[in-house]
């Protein structure tokens, strides 16, 4: 029987340690991104729905002679869905 004495090419354990700490170092710099992005997203999705609840009001406004609605009666009189509403009772900016 012949041994074959030729070495196959393969990754040394040094190169393959190499290559995980480059990608452990690049998820430490990707995963803090990820997150403020998230917050970012929320925190521009929050404005957006304010802005869209104080519109509402001001339709109310106009059809009832400037009198300033509640959240419930927004809802009530059709001016705002249950999602909606229940979204509005979580926002500090949107509660009386």
């Amino acid at each position: 029987m012949k041994i074959d004495s030729q070495k196959k090419p393969a990754f040394t354990l040094i190169e393959m340690v190499v290559v995980l700490f480059i990608i452990t170092l690049l998820i430490l710099i990707i995963l803090p991104n990820v997150g403020a992005q998230r917050k970012n997203a929320q925190k521009t999705g929050d404005e957006a729905f304010v802005n869209t609840v104080e519109t509402q009001r001001e339709l109310y406004r106009n059809a009832h002679d400037d009198k300033t609605p509640s959240l419930t009666e927004l809802k009530e009189q059709g001016y705002l869905t249950e999602r909606q509403f229940k979204r509005a009772q979580e926002l500090p900016e949107l509660k009386p």
